[in-house]
């Protein structure tokens, strides 16, 4: 099963985000921002890092890269995508999903093992959880807040779109300040998911807080496999 990671100018954690697809038994495929090529991947990871062009909005010049315009018609058409932090961005920005994110409301960076729940296990990213399941993965953002419009949120939390939430700290807040905690969604069909938090650095002992963030690349890979010997 092909999974592949896209490196934009800045990406951060491409390497990891591969090294996590090999470890949970998939195999890695390096896409390059400026090839409008696929390579017959079965599914992509837009991974996080610090895309060119966001300080003038994050993942607003990383949308327009060539990959996109193969990797954006292909996600509507079904193919499984996951943007893990500036990914997420990019996601939204392609207008793959809905919302945007915003700097931190604390205007800090933050860097913590982050506690989640999740609300959605039949996404392509997430069939490998159970529905309310606590995890604890890594979260590093500056630019982690999820804002929407209230019609759009009533239809994120109506049509079971938000697939993690932060658990809040003793105070009731959550780290970055995004509406209704929200710290990850997906589209209405599953296949396309944005998370902030990082599932990469949550997949080998000793290299993370826990084993956690192995359920999103092994989810995508059993789901595939399964596609593949159904069809």
């Amino acid at each position: 099963m092909k999974v592949g990671v896209v490196t934009f100018p800045g990406s951060l954690d491409d390497r990891d985000a591969a090294r996590a697809v090999r470890e949970c038994g998939g195999e890695a495929i390096a896409l390059w921002h400026g090839d409008a090529d696929l390579k017959g991947v079965d599914a992509v990871i837009l991974p996080g890092g610090f895309s060119y062009g966001d300080y003038l909005r994050c993942g607003a010049i990383a949308r327009f890269a060539p990959v996109m315009d193969a990797l954006v018609p292909a996600a509507r058409g079904g193919l499984p995508v996951l943007g893990i932090c500036n990914g997420f961005q990019v996601l939204t920005e392609s207008h793959l999903l809905p919302g945007a994110l915003i700097r931190n409301d604390h205007r800090k960076f933050n860097c913590v093992d982050q506690k989640l729940v999740v609300e959605n296990a039949s996404t392509a990213w997430t069939s490998d959880y159970e529905a309310g399941q606590e995890i604890t993965i890594v979260l590093k953002n500056g630019e982690g807040g999820f804002v929407a419009d209230e019609t759009t949120l009533d239809r994120l939390e109506g049509e079971g779109q938000v697939v993690v939430r932060y658990v809040s700290d003793d105070t009731g807040r959550n780290p970055n300040g995004s509406y209704r905690d929200i710290a990850g969604i997906c589209n209405e069909r599953g296949n396309i998911v944005g998370l902030m938090p990082h599932p990469e650095h949550a997949v080998e002992a000793l290299y993370g807080p826990s084993l956690d963030g192995r359920g999103f690349f092994t989810s995508v890979i059993a789901r595939t496999l399964e596609s593949a010997v159904n069809a």
